[in-house]
């Protein structure tokens, strides 16, 4: 079953503290490997690889060339949780309304401009706003057709 986006936005709600989150400039596997006391070689022998490998890890997560994979086996190793998470900068919604009336500005434009050649254009601000609602509207029921254009 699909989610609606107000169900999501009510979870990402409760997920934005995390962007507030500033990861440490060297990574969190060498954070907190070394929070725990722990060495490189010590977390390598407990993920059953060699100690060079972990220096590796260390630096791919820095700069942000680690797998989900990796980070896992790592957090693992050190007693953690790896919480993957895309955390939308505003509402699913709000993205959708907004989405909706980029793109019925463009399509209207588009009719406007072609009925201004044929000396039709579409009169008055009131007709205008209703067309454009009406488009919206037309737009979301079906949310697909929102991504067709770039």
């Amino acid at each position: 079953m699909i989610a609606r986006p107000e169900q999501l936005d009510k979870r990402f709600q409760q997920l934005r503290v995390l962007t507030e989150t500033v990861k440490p400039a060297r990574g969190w596997i060498r954070a907190i490997r070394e929070s725990l006391g722990m060495t490189t070689a010590q977390l390598a022998d407990r993920m059953g690889v060699k100690q060079p490998r972990i220096v590796e890890l260390e630096k791919a997560e820095a700069t942000g060339n680690i797998t989900l994979t990796s980070l896992e086996r790592a957090a693992e190793a050190m007693g953690c949780r790896v919480v993957y998470a895309l955390i939308p900068l505003k509402p699913l919604a709000a993205t959708m309304e907004q989405r909706a009336a980029d793109l019925a500005d463009r399509r209207l434009a588009a009719v406007d401009q072609t009925m201004r050649l044929e000396a039709q254009g579409v009169s008055g601000k009131a007709s205008q706003k209703q067309a454009k609602e009406r488009l919206m509207a037309d737009l979301l029921r079906k949310p697909a057709r929102l991504w067709d254009e770039p």
